[in-house]
């Protein structure tokens, strides 16, 4: 059985520890990835819906590259949406840049009303290289 091995990003180690969750747990050679929320250095939610949703990227990003993966080794992804209707242009725009060619991470969006204060988060599931 493949053992589990807790993966923090440089900095926000602190933050996981006060929650008592990993951002992301190693299993083999795939990478479990919490829900990444666009929250500034103190936790707190960036205000601007397209900066948070940036943010939020960036801080997957920055536990992908704890674990030694990079966006283009992500899988599967899962994303929660305070207002689908409203934010998915802009949410799109964003998953274009981050992901510019195929072959695309599968991709499911689910509408939630409540996210803590946030309006997007993000889930993966990736593959870790070697």
């Amino acid at each position: 059985m493949a053992q589990r091995e807790a993966i923090f990003p440089l900095g926000r180690q602190d933050l996981y520890t006060s929650q008592k969750y990993s951002a992301a747990i190693k299993s083999g050679d795939l990478l479990f990835v919490s829900g990444q929320v666009g929250s500034r250095s103190d936790a707190s939610p960036e205000p601007d819906f397209e900066a948070q949703v940036r943010l939020a990227f960036a801080n997957l990003e920055a536990t992908l590259t704890a674990a030694g993966c990079g966006p283009e080794d992500i899988v599967d992804v899962t994303t929660f949406h305070t207002d689908p209707e409203n934010q998915f242009g802009t949410i799109m725009a964003i998953k274009s840049e981050v992901f510019p060619e195929a072959p695309y991470p599968n991709w499911t969006a689910i509408g939630v009303n409540w996210l803590s204060g946030f309006d997007f988060e993000i889930k993966v599931l990736a593959r870790i290289p070697g």
